[in-house]
Formats: C-alpha cells, structure tokens, sequence
C-alpha cells in the first residue's frame, strides 16, 4: 500500500479549525444567549380570530374591495370572490383582510384561483377604504398565505 505524504500548512490549518469553531459555537448557542446577545427574535403571529367574533362582509364592503382587487384582473366581471369573515373586535381602525377569487389574471400563470390581502380602513366597525398588498396565483398563493398568517389570517377559509 502506498501512502502519499500531503504537505501541511499549518496557518491554513489554524485557520480552518478557528472557522470550524466559531461556526459551532453559533450552532450550540441557548435561545437565552442569543436574546443576551442582541439576537432579533421575529414576533409570534397573532393567534385566529374565534370564529364567535367573525361577521359576515357587508354588500357595501364586498363592493369596496372588488373595486380594489377588479383593475388587478384581466376580465373583472367574470371574476368569482370567495369571501372570509371579518372580526367584530378590531385591534385598530386599520387592518389586513384576506381571501380569494377566482379569476383571468393578466399573467396567464396566475389565472384561476388566486389569494389576496388587502389593507382596509375601518369607521364605525365596517371597512370604509382598501388597499391592495398583493395578489398571486399559482404557486404564488402561498406568498400570499404567509403574509396573511402574519395577520392571523387565512385566505384559504373563504366561502
């Protein structure tokens, strides 16, 4: 059996077992060293609503946010939504709202059913203003879905 004799560099060693090191003592740090150190811990996403204060959407709210996600859509009145519930309590006079419609997208791709959040302003408990974040298709939905679950929200739950 032969053996081949590798030359050896020594600093390039040093080198390579101080990275091995350090790499591993960021691998076994406690969530408790990391909060310690400064490490940024993303929030929780807020739990779901209970389904005791969801309401059924307005006529009127519907209205308000079809004329939102309509421009979005290449044939918008052959477009079919599918609408989630929207809470009694709100935390604030601006939230996100979820669901999905199905309709002819301008990108071939993302035609069918396709999820959407949008931002709507709330006066007197019902939306009075909405503003598209995203829509998308395809395989794009689940963008979509993470960015609502953010929210406690999921698009999927419309009827």
């Amino acid at each position: 059996m032969h053996r081949a004799i590798l030359p050896l560099d020594r600093a390039g060693l040093i080198v390579a077992i101080a990275a091995a090191s350090a790499v591993a003592a960021c691998t076994t740090t406690t969530p408790g060293d990391q909060i310690t150190a400064g490490v940024a811990h993303p929030p929780a996403s807020p739990a779901a609503t209970p389904e005791s204060q969801l309401r059924e959407l307005t006529p009127e709210e519907k209205k308000i946010i079809v004329v939102t996600i309509a421009p979005n859509l290449k044939n918008a009145g052959a477009a079919k939504y599918h609408w989630t519930k929207f809470p009694t309590v709100l935390p604030s006079n601006q939230v996100a709202y979820c669901a999905t419609v199905d309709a002819e997208s301008p990108h071939a791709a993302f035609s069918g059913k396709q999820a959407y959040i949008v931002d709507v302003k709330v006066s007197g408990g019902h939306i009075a203003s909405a503003v598209l974040g995203l829509i998308a298709g395809g395989k794009d939905n689940a963008i979509v879905a993470g960015m609502c679950k953010e929210h406690g929200l999921d698009p999927f739950k419309a009827t």
